[in-house]
């Protein structure tokens, strides 16, 4: 059976996000205002209630879309996996806005509902590199009294460290040089 009414149209998330984006580096999460947004987009304020029923989901929407712009897609090669994505990460953040990325953190702080949504999003990134992380550690390449989650932590908070506090670039060199800080050098072969 055929759906009702006009098809959505697909770029129309798309140029809201792009909205939702500008208005938060332009006077962060709490100027952030619907009306704009729609506006910069393009689209009729009830086009983005009925996708984002408030603020918060529209911003938590935000958040997945930076997310999804680094796929996960792990191999039987735990080194090389997480080099991919520690170094896709740094290519992201490095690309994104750093107020951008401050006000996300700070909207996800202060506002419980977005907090919750964006934890909950995170989490299930964390469980499957955490699961890469003890993957490598089944093969030697991390100690064994090594937490898997605590290592993930080492590999991701410094990329954020030098996003919002030093402001050091972000460079595949850098993010290469983290995962050799926490699983050694490559052995040659």
């Amino acid at each position: 059976m055929a759906g009702r009414g006009r098809p959505r149209d697909t770029a129309v998330e798309g140029r809201v996000l792009a909205a939702a984006a500008a208005e938060i580096r332009q006077g962060g999460y709490d100027a952030l205002s619907i009306d704009r947004v729609a506006e910069r987009a393009g689209v009729a304020k009830t086009t983005l209630y009925r996708r984002w029923a408030s603020k918060a989901e529209l911003v938590v929407a935000l958040i997945t879309n930076l997310r999804e712009e680094v796929p996960f897609e792990p191999t039987d090669d735990p080194r090389g996996d997480l080099t991919k994505l520690i170094t896709a990460i740094a290519a992201n953040l490095a690309a994104t806005p750093a107020t951008l990325i401050a006000d996300l953190a700070a909207a996800a702080a202060r506002e419980p509902r977005v907090g919750e949504s964006v934890r909950a999003l995170w989490a299930e990134r964390h469980r499957a590199v955490t699961a890469v992380v003890a993957k490598a550690q089944e093969a030697g390449l991390v100690l064994d009294h090594v937490s898997p989650a605590v290592l993930v932590d080492q590999l991701v908070g410094p990329l954020y460290y030098r996003l919002l506090v030093t402001g050091e670039p972000l460079t595949p060199d850098y993010a290469k040089t983290l995962v050799r800080s926490v699983l050694g050098p490559e052995e040659p072969q």
